[in-house]
């Protein structure tokens, strides 16, 4: 049996999907990207969603103040199908963090990197990485 399981289904029109886990809340995915985000989109959204949760989880466990947090995923595609990602560039911009505790995220932030991030684990080992942290 599954860990995890969603449902996704089709509406009826052009390449848009709505689902989500059962009994959980829904989202949209847009294979156009017109109406909602595309899969490849949900995909850089859930990597920053991922490493940023893990960020605020730490900083927060470590009685760290976080006033700010913003991640920023950019990523570029092969030009083939499938079209996978090739490389991912991260930005996290933290703001309200004290000078004393700025040591506290960027340890944070690598732990997310290093251990907890499941959908940073899930991606294959050749997508080339970069990782930046900077004061809002």
């Amino acid at each position: 049996m599954a860990d995890r399981e969603v449902l996704l289904r089709w509406e009826g029109e052009a390449l848009r999907f709505r689902g989500g886990r059962a009994g959980g809340p829904e989202a949209s995915v847009d294979g156009d990207g017109k109406s909602g985000p595309s899969p490849m989109e949900q995909l850089l959204l859930s990597l920053g969603g991922c490493m940023g949760s893990d960020i605020v989880d730490i900083m927060t466990k470590s009685r760290a103040p976080l006033g700010a947090l913003t991640v920023q995923v950019a990523g570029d595609r092969a030009s083939q199908p499938p079209r996978r990602y090739t490389r991912i560039a991260m930005t996290f911009r933290a703001g309200g963090v004290a000078d004393e505790d700025w040591p506290r995220l960027e340890r944070a932030l690598d732990l997310s990197r290093q251990t907890y991030c499941s959908v940073l684990h899930s991606l294959r080992p050749d997508v080339e990485l970069t990782f930046r942290l900077e004061r809002s």
